[in-house]
């Protein structure tokens, strides 16, 4: 697959490439400046093709995909009435919020974390409590010690991000399997975000929640998607993988006349995706990789001002500019706003949840763009 070619995306109602104008490189939002598999593209042609598009079921071709892959990428055999279907993650994660936690009772997790994790539990009238991700030896770890302290008798539900958006951690199955003990042994319901459980860079598996510990089905909801993996998150499919019986009765009595039937050309893409989307999956964690190696490089060569750690999954890196904004006598978001005098779009870290100076940088570009990118942020903070 031709990763390096510059797909014009202006013009598109592009929300990535519209928010900032002509001259600024976005490289905030979570979508890739990549193409989609090829497989996905002939099934939408082909889809488009026919000429009605009613309302669409998912298909027993869709889910026997997605059941073959969960098997063979992961190890997880998942049964059938196990599945709901849903527009995308983060309607998920505010029905979660709805589903286990009453109004006024808690919801926890581990900071800087993806926005909506933040603002789910508002939106829905819970609290929101957050613990600090520790920095140890240039790696991030879970605070195991901190989030059990954290707990208090209104808390009902741990959000977990794995791996983990912003921080491209892939949590070890032992850091797993703690977090699943801790939610026993406090009752709480472990909601993980697995969205971008397909895209690692490190030679190693992911272990979902679900299989890090004997007991984790009884207390465990996985939201899982296509579309941060295959680059579709505009035709708006996920899932939720409920398999204890009473949390998938409570999410569903939580959803009831609020989510719409999945589109079809969103049934079309994935099953493509999950059946055909492999090798094409293989080539692009590939350059990934690489985008990846050379984001790191320049970091630690050429902005004395910023750090960052390596990213071991997704395509998005956790700059720390505090230093930065130190030596220029500068606070809040001076450093994201001094990226965009230079032309180029990062997100904010206190959208995260983290302190002033941070920032994430989408590197899912052709490397042409992520090189020009790489060059104006040296402008900026160099």
């Amino acid at each position: 697959m031709d990763f390096d070619a510059l797909l014009e995306r202006r013009g598109t109602a592009s929300y990535k490439w519209e928010r900032y104008g002509p001259d600024v490189l976005p490289f905030w939002v979570a979508d890739m400046d990549l193409p989609s598999p090829p497989a996905v593209v002939a099934a939408l042609q082909a889809r488009a093709a026919h000429g009605i598009y009613g309302y669409s079921l998912v298909s027993g071709e869709l889910l026997a995909a997605v059941q073959r892959h969960l098997l063979t990428a992961h190890g997880w055999e998942v049964a059938p009435d196990w599945l709901v279907y849903l527009p995308g993650v983060v309607p998920a994660l505010n029905l979660a919020c709805r589903a286990y936690a009453a109004p006024g009772e808690t919801v926890l997790t581990v900071v800087p974390a993806y926005p909506p994790f933040l603002e789910a539990p508002g939106f829905q009238g819970r609290r929101l409590a957050t613990v600090p991700a520790r920095l140890a030896h240039g790696r991030w770890e879970l605070p195991l010690a901190e989030l059990e302290a954290a707990v208090t008798p209104a808390t009902r539900v741990l959000l977990f991000c794995h791996p983990h958006n912003p921080l491209g951690r892939i949590w070890s199955g032992a850091d797993v399997a703690a977090v699943v003990d801790l939610c026993r042994r406090r009752g709480l319901v472990l909601v993980s975000d697995e969205i971008h459980c397909d895209l690692l860079l490190e030679p190693t598996r992911h272990v979902p929640s679900v299989v890090a510990s004997p007991d984790a089905a009884q207390l465990t909801v996985t939201l899982m998607a296509p579309s941060k993996t295959f680059n579709l998150p505009g035709l708006n499919f996920a899932f939720a993988v409920i398999p204890d019986e009473e949390l998938r009765r409570r999410f569903a009595a939580a959803a009831a006349g609020l989510l719409p039937m999945p589109g079809c050309f969103a049934v079309a893409a994935a099953e493509a995706a999950y059946r055909d989307g492999g090798q094409w999956l293989a080539e692009l964690l590939a350059y990934l990789r690489g985008n990846a190696d050379l984001v790191e490089s320049f970091v630690d060569g050429e902005l004395p001002g910023v750090s960052t750690t390596r990213v071991e999954a997704t395509y998005l890196a956790w700059l720390d500019a505090r230093e930065w904004l130190e030596a220029h006598g500068a606070e809040g978001a001076a450093a994201a706003r001094a990226c965009l005098r230079a032309g180029v779009a990062l997100s904010e870290g206190a959208a995260f949840g983290a302190a002033p100076g941070y920032l994430r940088l989408n590197f899912g570009c052709p490397r042409s763009m992520l090189e020009e990118g790489l060059r104006r942020l040296k402008v900026a903070l160099g």
